[in-house]
C-alpha cells in the first residue's frame, strides 16, 4: 500500500486501505461513510513509525509486529466531507483493546474502556462539515490482562489457563470510520423476529431533539408494511411491525428482511433482521416449531498474521463455509465478539452461531465487574442476528478461579451474569457458565475430553441416562479433577437440553479424525443429547486440535470426510474400537456387525446398510457392488433405530483393510457413510455387544 505524510508528518494513505467495507451492513449507513482503515502515526516507547488499522500491533499485518506492548498513541489526519453539513458527524470504533482515549486536535472526545465492544463518539461540536483535524487515539492495554476480558489473549503474569492461550491482540483491531446521520438520528435499533409474524422494534433516537420524534419504520420491498412511532421524553419508541405474508429465516432458507428506519425525515439507516423463532421445549432444542439437533463446533477466529482480525471479508465467509462443508450447523465463537461483517455473514449463509463474550482469568468483585459490563454492549450490538441462537457466559470458571462449588460468592457471579443477560434478552437460551458446575442455565452442556474409547463410551452413556454427574477433567501433565455436571442442586437434573459443547482427542491428525469419527458416533448414540459442539474447526498457533491448519489448508485425515459424521443421517456401528487406525482385528471369517441409524430429517427413512471392503486409507465416496447387505431397516426421526446385523465375509487381503458401511434408502441414494478399518491387533476381536 502506498503512504505519505502531510505537512504536520502525520501518515495518511494515499489509495487503497485494508477491510475497505462498511463495517456495520446490519445497521447500514453506507451511503454517507469514510473508512479511517490503513496507516496512521503511531507513538510508543520504542519511537515513531506508521501502523495499519485495524490489526493489532502484536501482528505481522500491523507492520509493528511488537508484543508486550503496554501503551501507544494512534494519530491520523481526518477530514469531514463538505457537504455534510446537514449532518451530525459520529466516529465509529468496532474495537480497541483494552481503553482508549480519543481527542481531535487536542480536544478530548471521549474515553471507552473494553477491548471487544464497539463504541462511537459524537464529534459534529469539535470538527465541522469541510475541516479537517488530527485524530488521536491513546490506548492502554495492559499486560497483566486477568483481571479484564481478553479472551484466548495471553496474559503476564500468565492466567491459569496460559497453556491455552495465544499471542495478545492490542490496539485497533476492527474498523475505524466517519459516517454522517441526521440532526437527530436513530443511535440504536433492535429488531426481534422470534414471534415470526412481524418485528418487534425498539429505536433509540439521539441528536438534536431526541424527545418527540416522529419515525417511520417500513420493510424495504414491494410491500406495504409500515409502522409509525414518536420517541418518548427519553428518546425511545418501541412497536410491532406486522408482516403480512411471512418468510422465516432458517438455515436452509436464510431469508432476511431490511427494514428502513426514519427518523424526523432528517436520518435514514437500514437494519436486517430475520423471523426466527430458537427455543428450548423440555430436553429438546426448537428452531422456528421444528425439532433440531445441534451439530456445531468451535472456532476462536484468529489468523496466522492478522491475530484476532480476519485479514479480509473473504476470510470470514470462507470459515463459514469450512464449517459448512464439513457437516456442522452452528459455530460456537470461542470467548470473542466477532465483528459484525461475521455475523452478517452468518446470517445470510444460514449458519447458526452460539456467541458468548471474553473472558477474565482471575476472580475477584472488579474482574466479575468487568466480565459482566460487557453483557450491555453483546447484546445491543449483536441482539438482530437470527443466526445468534444460544448466548454463552462463562466458560469453564474461567475468571471465577474453577471454583464455583467451593465459594458462593464465585457462583453468585456467574448468577448474576445470567440474571442480567436474561433482563435484556429473553428470546435465546443461556449458558452460564460453559462445561460443568451450572448453577442458573437453560440448557446443561458439558466438556469431556478422553482418548480411551471404552471408557468414553462408557462415561457419555452414563450421562445420558443420568447415572454419572461429574467426569475427569485434565488441569496439567497427569493432574485430573474431576469435575461436577453441576455446581448447584437447583439446576434440574431432567427436563432442560442436555449436550456436549467440547470433545476431540489425539496429537496427529489422523488421530484427531479418528475420535472425531468415533466420539461423534457415540455421542448420536444417545438420543437424550440435542447436539455437541466439536473441538476444533481451525488450528491456532500451538494449539492444532482443528480439521483445518491455521492456513486453513485441509489436514490428512486418512480418508474421513467430516461432512460423514456430522450428517443429518448417521451410522452407528456396534463396537468398541482398539487404536486409531486398527479398529478391529482383520477377520479370517464372516463377521457380524450391529449397525443402526441416527437421523434427524422430518419423515421415516427406509432402506438398507451395504458394506464393502476398500482400500486402507480410502476415502468412502460413491461406492458400488456390496461385499454385504443389512436387512431392511426403518428409522424415526429424532430416535435411533434398533440394531440390525449385517454378516460380512473376510477380505481377500490379509493387509490392512477399510470396511466401507453406507446407508442407501429405497430409491437407491446413499443416505449416511463410515468405516471400519482392519488391521494388525494384539489382543482379541473388538467386536463388542451393545
Amino acid at each position: 500500500m502506498s503512504i505519505i505524510t502531510d505537512s504536520k508528518g502525520i501518515a495518511r494513505m494515499a489509495s487503497t486501505h485494508p477491510k475497505p467495507e462498511y463495517p456495520r451492513p446490519d445497521l447500514d449507513r453506507s451511503e454517507r461513510w469514510l473508512s479511517l482503515n490503513g496507516a496512521w502515526d503511531f507513538e510508543t516507547e520504542d519511537g515513531q513509525t506508521t501502523i495499519t488499522v485495524p490489526f493489532a500491533w502484536e501482528t505481522d499485518a500491523s507492520g509493528v509486529a511488537r508484543p508486550w506492548l503496554e501503551a501507544a498513541r494512534y494519530r491520523r489526519e481526518i477530514a469531514v466531507p463538505a457537504d455534510w453539513d446537514d449532518a451530525r458527524v459520529v466516529v465509529s470504533f468496532g474495537a480497541v483493546h483494552h481503553r482508549a482515549t480519543v481527542s481531535i486536535d487536542g480536544v478530548p472526545v471521549g474515553i471507552h474502556e473494553g477491548g471487544y465492544s464497539s463504541f462511537e463518539f459524537d464529534i459534529t461540536a469539535v470538527l465541522a462539515a469541510g475541516e479537517s483535524g488530527i485524530l488521536t487515539v491513546d490506548v492502554e492495554a495492559p499486560a497483566d490482562k486477568r483481571s479484564i476480558p481478553h479472551g484466548k489473549q495471553r496474559s503476564f503474569p500468565r492466567d491459569d489457563y496460559d497453556g491455552v492461550s495465544f499471542m495478545p491482540s492490542s490496539g485497533i483491531w476492527q474498523s475505524v470510520w466517519l459516517e454522517a446521520r441526521g440532526r437527530t438520528y436513530a443511535a440504536s435499533v433492535a429488531l426481534h423476529g422470534d414471534t415470526l409474524d412481524g418485528f418487534d422494534v425498539e429505536v433509540r433516537i439521539d441528536g438534536d431533539a431526541p424527545a418527540g420524534a416522529q419515525i417511520t419504520v417500513q420493510v424495504l420491498d414491494d410491500s406495504l408494511e409500515r409502522l409509525e412511532l414518536v420517541s418518548d421524553a427519553t428518546g425511545r419508541a418501541r412497536g410491532f411491525l406486522r408482516i403480512a405474508e411471512p418468510r422465516l429465516w432458517s438455515p436452509v432458507d436464510p431469508h432476511l428482511y431490511s427494514v428502513g428506519v426514519n427518523v424526523a425525515g432528517q436520518d435514514t439507516v437500514t437494519v436486517t433482521g430475520g423471523l426466527r423463532h430458537f427455543e428450548a421445549r423440555g430436553e429438546e432444542f426448537y428452531l422456528n416449531g421444528e425439532r433440531f439437533y445441534m451439530r456445531g463446533v468451535l472456532d476462536q477466529g484468529y489468523w496466522p498474521t492478522t491475530g484476532i482480525t480476519a485479514p479480509d471479508d473473504a476470510a470470514l465467509v470462507a470459515d463459514i463455509q469450512l464449517a459448512r462443508d464439513s457437516g456442522f450447523n452452528l459455530i460456537r465463537k470461542h470467548i470473542k465478539f466477532e465483528e459484525p461483517r461475521w455475523l452478517h455473514w452468518a446470517d445470510r449463509m444460514g449458519m447458526l452461531v452460539w456467541a458468548e463474550p471474553a473472558s477474565t482469568s482471575r476472580f475477584s468483585p472488579e474482574g466479575a465487574a468487568n466480565f459482566e459490563a460487557q453483557i450491555d454492549d453483546m447484546v445491543i450490538r449483536d441482539g438482530n442476528h437470527p443466526s445468534i441462537i444460544i448466548w454463552g457466559l462463562y466458560n469453564e470458571e474461567w475468571g471465577l478461579d474453577w471454583d464455583i462449588p467451593g465459594d458462593p460468592a464465585r457462583a453468585a457471579a456467574a448468577v448474576s451474569a445470567y440474571d442480567r443477560l436474561l433482563r435484556l434478552d429473553s428470546s435465546r437460551p443461556i449458558v452460564e457458565n460453559s462445561g460443568w458446575a451450572h448453577v442458573k442455565t437453560d440448557l446443561v452442556d458439558w466438556h469431556y475430553y478422553d482418548e480411551h474409547p471404552a471408557s468414553w463410551a462408557k462415561n457419555v452413556a452414563e450421562i445420558a441416562t443420568g447415572e454419572r454427574e461429574s467426569f475427569p477433567v485434565p488441569l496439567g501433565p497427569g493432574f485430573f479433577v474431576d469435575k461436577s455436571i453441576y455446581g448447584s442442586f437447583d439446576v434440574p437434573r431432567r427436563g432442560i437440553p442436555l449436550i456436549n459443547s467440547e470433545y476431540g482427542g489425539g496429537f496427529t491428525s489422523i488421530e484427531r479424525a479418528w475420535h472425531a469419527r468415533w466420539q461423534t458416533q457415540e455421542l448420536r448414540r444417545h438420543d437424550r443429547f440435542a447436539g455437541y459442539v466439536y473441538t476444533e474447526l481451525i488450528d491456532v498457533e500451538h494449539e492444532s486440535a482443528g480439521l483445518f491448519t491455521a492456513e486453513r489448508r485441509r489436514k490428512d485425515l486418512g480418508g474421513m470426510n467430516p461432512a460423514d459424521h456430522n450428517a443429518e443421517t448417521v451410522i452407528i456401528v456396534d463396537l468398541v474400537p482398539r487404536q486409531a487406525g486398527t479398529d478391529i482385528e482383520i477377520p479370517v471369517s464372516t463377521i457380524e456387525l450391529g449397525v443402526r441409524l441416527s437421523y434427524h430429517g422430518r419423515d421415516v427413512l427406509t432402506g438398507r446398510v451395504l458394506a464393502k471392503w476398500i482400500l486402507a486409507g480410502q476415502a468412502v465416496g460413491f461406492v458400488t457392488d456390496p461385499d454385504a447387505a443389512s436387512a431392511q431397516l426403518s428409522v424415526q426421526p429424532f430416535v435411533v433405530s434398533a440394531a440390525t446385523t449385517i454378516a460380512v465375509p473376510p477380505s481377500a487381503s490379509s493387509r490392512h483393510r477399510r470396511l466401507a458401511l453406507w446407508f442407501e434408502d429405497v430409491s437407491g441414494a446413499a443416505r449416511a457413510r463410515t468405516f471400519v478399518d482392519a488391521g494388525p491387533l494384539e489382543g482379541g476381536s473388538a467386536l463388542a455387544d451393545r
